[in-house]
Parts: structure tokens; sequence; C-alpha cells
């Protein structure tokens, strides 16, 4: 393979979006007292929010949702999914849940180690299907701005992964060219698909090991694997 710019997502890629997500979530459960309003299991919480939230991403990625929309019913229906009534539902959990949960820094294994090498012989730049502040704590945070030279979120640029024009605007702003570049993330239609339909290579970052599909070229267990790969 012979590329000059390699173009990442950072949640479930980088940054371990459902890690991170549980910590705070843990302190979260202790801080609102969630016991005493009969959610008796932070585990269990952690479980129905992750289902949930993985979903409601899954609709914002293709537009179908705002981004106000995802913030406001996450938490919501989270806590009515686990027969909590509306009434009860703490006012500000979603707003401590944004201002903590960017700030923790739980990576991929192998991911410090993995960009380090890359930097050294390809330009890096990131595409975040993210939101602005959260996605800057999060490069922050974890020193990641010493790796790539462009981090591109799509609620600055107006478009999300999939859409061709987040990578059209990621590869100007890069200077690269289709051939030369390379998309590695986690999500089948946002990262891998939306890379291929414009057409980039893709590399499939599949820590769970599931079943890769057909039209996927390549797909990688750990990060560390793009050291070899690349």
């Amino acid at each position: 393979m012979h590329y000059k710019h390699l173009f990442f997502d950072l949640d479930h890629t980088i940054w371990d979006f459902d890690k991170n997500a549980e910590e705070t979530l843990n302190e979260l459960y202790h801080t609102y007292k969630l016991r005493d309003l009969g959610l008796n299991s932070p585990d269990r919480f952690i479980e129905v929010y992750t289902h949930n939230n993985h979903q409601l991403w899954a609709e914002y990625h293709v537009g179908k949702i705002t981004k106000q929309m995802l913030r406001e019913t996450r938490f919501s229906k989270t806590f009515i999914d686990l027969g909590l009534s509306p009434d009860l539902i703490p006012q500000h959990f979603e707003d401590d849940y944004v201002t903590i949960c960017p700030t923790k820094t739980n990576l991929f294994p192998k991911a410090h180690e993995t960009l380090r090498y890359l930097k050294e012989r390809y330009s890096l730049h990131l595409i975040s299907n993210g939101f602005k502040e959260s996605t800057e704590l999060k490069v922050s945070n974890n020193s990641l701005n010493l790796y790539f030279e462009n981090v591109v979120i799509s609620e600055v640029v107006g478009f999300n992964k999939p859409d061709r024009a987040i990578f059209n605007h990621a590869l100007g702003l890069a200077n690269a060219g289709i051939s030369e570049s390379i998309m590695i993330g986690d999500s089948l239609e946002a990262d891998i698909r939306g890379a291929q339909d414009y057409g980039m290579k893709a590399i499939y970052f599949n820590p769970e090991r599931k079943e890769k599909p057909g039209d996927v070229e390549q797909d990688i267990t750990c990060l560390s694997e793009l050291m070899t790969l690349l």
C-alpha cells in the first residue's frame, strides 16, 4: 500500500467511547443516587444507555436526527426504558455527562505507539462525526494533537460522514489526492462505505471481531496492525 495521507475516525476507533462512557456513568450513578430512584444496577443502566446511544448515533450519522434530539433523547429514553417516571428523571444528568465524559483518557490499545510510528511516515488527519466541544477536549486531553495535522469535525463543516462532502472537505484541507489517501474507522456506514463511495480505500477497525462484510476489503482488530499493514 502506497499512501501519503491517513484519515482516522476518533470515537470507537482511537478514543474508547464505550469504556469512557462506562466510567462516567458509574460516577453519575452514584452522584445522582440512582439506586434510590429504583435503578438497582449501574451495569443494567449502562447496558440500556449504550444500546440507545449507538442507535441514536446511527440515526445522527445519516441526518435522521439533530444533535439536540440526540442529546435530549438518549438519557430520557434510557430512564423511561428502565421504568423511571419521566418526572423523576434527573434534570442535569445529560449536562454533567457531556462535561465529564470527554475528559476521560481511555484509548484503544497501542493507540499512542501506533500513531507515533505512523506520524513519522505519513500525514495524519482526523474526521469525526462528533460535536465540536467534546471532540476538541478528547483531542487535547489525550495529546492527540501531537499526531494530527487536521481535525475535521462534522458539526463545524456542516456535513456528517458518510456524506461525500465531508471527505471532499477533509482531502482539500490536507491537499491530498484520493488515490494517496485511506480512511480508518469503526463504522461500516459512516467511515468505510462513506470513504469507498467517495472513491477512497478504507480499513475497518473491528476490535470485536465481527464478520467482515463482502464489500469491505480490509479489517484490523488492533491499531498496532497498522504498523505492519502500512
